[in-house]
């Protein structure tokens, strides 16, 4: 079986996300570079998750979200005519805030899951090596090899969101997508994922939501600045640029402010 050996690139242009008459989100132009880790980071409001999920076509699975604009996953525009939306996020991987292991599966079913519902069969023993490697990639295979069998819902909070990272590696997507994965786990959890976060990087591309300024200045290369829009109605990209600059010596005010504390 194939091994994912690195990540795609994701341009945005000129993207506006609506849910019915709301405007989540404003005219975003980016490049998320590949193999890095881009960390969102803004007040509650001004649509850094509404346009993480939109970079897998999540958002959609929300009644009247509509779409303005284009995303590229390399030369692929995801959004266009025949695009899969599950395609896509088998392309895209999504990893959530709070772990969310299937409960009623095995630790081996949980990381099987993606690849039992493909149209693409998976031999057995290829199936073992795809649940061991992604296993060793989340860091879990040490903890959980001689109970692979067992419930994934009786493994610790730390050990879940792992696993939920592990089922997501397991289809070999080319960007991972990550929404506070750590904001429902203890310090010492927390600090294995952003652990985890650096090592995924070498063989994906991720973007992560956070609210824990920490956070984003030790596990990302790059940091992009969302805030609300004038009037309270929706949010935009204010900045985005390494994360040693945007904490540092960033360009615009508003983000000076909200590193510092100032708001937000």
């Amino acid at each position: 079986m194939a091994v994912a050996t690195s990540g795609k690139s994701v341009s945005v242009s000129n993207l506006n996300l609506f849910y019915g008459a709301f405007h989540a989100v404003h005219d975003v132009n980016v490049t998320i570079e590949p193999n890095k880790v881009t960390a969102l980071i803004g007040s509650s409001g001004c649509g850094k998750s509404t346009f993480l999920r939109s970079l897998n076509r999540m958002h959609e699975l929300i009644e009247g979200a509509r779409v303005e604009g284009q995303v590229l996953l390399e030369d692929q525009d995801i959004y266009g005519p025949g695009s899969d939306p599950v395609h896509v996020r088998r392309q895209v991987g999504m990893v959530f805030q709070a772990p969310n292991p299937f409960p009623t599966m095995s630790i081996y079913d949980n990381v099987a899951a993606g690849l039992k519902l493909s149209s693409q069969k998976v031999k057995k023993n290829d199936m073992d090596e795809i649940v061991e490697r992604s296993l060793r990639g989340a860091n879990l295979w040490n903890e959980v090899k001689d109970r692979l069998d067992k419930p994934g819902m009786g493994l610790s909070g730390g050990q879940q969101q792992r696993l939920c990272i592990a089922r997501a590696t397991a289809v070999e997507p080319d960007v991972l997508l990550m929404d506070e994965p750590a904001s429902a786990l203890d310090p010492i959890s927390t600090l294995a994922i952003e652990e985890l976060v650096t090592e995924l990087k070498k063989d994906y591309t991720i973007v992560i939501v956070t609210h824990n300024m920490q956070q984003a200045s030790r596990a990302s290369d790059i940091t992009a600045f969302f805030n609300i829009t004038e009037g309270g109605k929706g949010g935009h990209l204010v900045e985005i640029d390494t994360t040693e600059k945007i904490f540092s010596n960033p360009e615009k005010q508003e983000t000076e402010d909200y590193v510092s504390g100032k708001f937000g």
